[in-house]
C-alpha cells in the first residue's frame, strides 16, 4: 500500500512516499514558519504528485500553525484521493527517532518547546516506544525535574538543562521518514490536533 506521511510539528516541513515498507521518496526542508507555504509543493514534487492510499500525519503537540496546516492538508488529500487518514503524536515520533541512535539508552525523556514559556514533556521506554508518563506542559524548573536525569530529546533540551535538568542531550531534527520507526498502534491515531495543554480561555463562573 502507498502511504504519504506528512511532517509539519516543527520548524522542518517534511514529506516521505512509501510502498508498504519501502520508501519511494521524499522532501525535508527547515521552513521555521512556512509549512503553509511549502507543504503542497513538497508533495507535488514526489512521484505521482504523493497520491496514496493512506495518508499518515503529526497531530503534534508542536507549531500550532504547522500542526493545523499538516492536518488540513492531510484531510483535503485524503477526502480527493478517497484515502484513509491517521494521526501520530509530535512526542512519539522524536522518541522512535531518538531510540534508532545507539547512544539511547532504555528510558528517555522528550522536551518540545512549547507556548507561553512551557515545555512540553514525556518519558518512553524504548519497548515498543511505549510512554511512560503522560504528555505535560510545565514550566522551564518543573520541565527539568520531570526529566530528571533523563537523556532529553527534542528541541527544549538545552533550555531545560539550563534550568537544572542533568541528562545527556540528544539531537533529533523531525522527519517524515523517521514514520517507518513508529509501532503500528502509535500511527493510529485520529487526524485531530494534540495542544499538549489546557485552553487559556476559562468560561465565566
Amino acid at each position: 500500500m502507498r502511504l504519504l506521511a506528512i511532517e509539519t510539528a516543527a520548524e522542518t516541513c517534511s514529506v516521505a512516499l512509501f510502498e508498504d515498507d519501502r520508501l519511494l521518496d521524499h522532501r525535508h526542508e527547515r521552513v521555521g514558519r512556512g509549512h503553509a507555504e511549502r507543504l503542497i509543493p513538497m508533495i507535488a514534487e514526489l512521484p505521482e504528485r504523493g497520491r496514496a492510499a493512506a495518508l499518515l500525519v503529526d497531530c503534534g503537540p508542536g507549531s500550532f500553525t504547522g500542526v493545523r496546516v499538516g492536518l488540513a492538508a492531510a484531510r483535503a488529500f485524503g477526502l480527493a484521493w478517497r484515502a484513509s487518514v491517521s494521526g501520530y503524536s509530535s512526542m512519539t515520533l522524536i522518541a522512535a527517532t531518538a531510540f534508532a541512535s545507539e547512544r539511547a539508552p532504555d528510558t528517555l525523556a522528550v522536551a518540545v518547546i512549547g507556548g507561553h514559556g512551557e515545555y512540553f514533556v514525556q518519558r518512553f521506554a524504548r519497548q515498543g516506544v511505549q510512554p511512560i508518563t503522560p504528555l505535560t506542559s510545565l514550566k522551564p524548573e518543573d520541565a527539568a525535574r520531570a526529566c530528571a536525569g533523563d537523556v532529553i530529546a527534542g528541541s527544549g533540551g538545552a533550555a531545560l538543562r539550563a534550568a537544572g535538568a542533568t541528562g545527556e542531550l540528544l539531537a533529533v531534527e523531525t522527519d517524515a521518514r523517521a514514520t517507518s520507526l513508529l509501532p503500528a498502534g502509535l500511527a493510529a491515531l485520529p487526524p485531530s490536533p494534540i495542544y499538549g495543554r489546557a485552553p487559556d480561555a476559562r468560561l465565566p463562573a
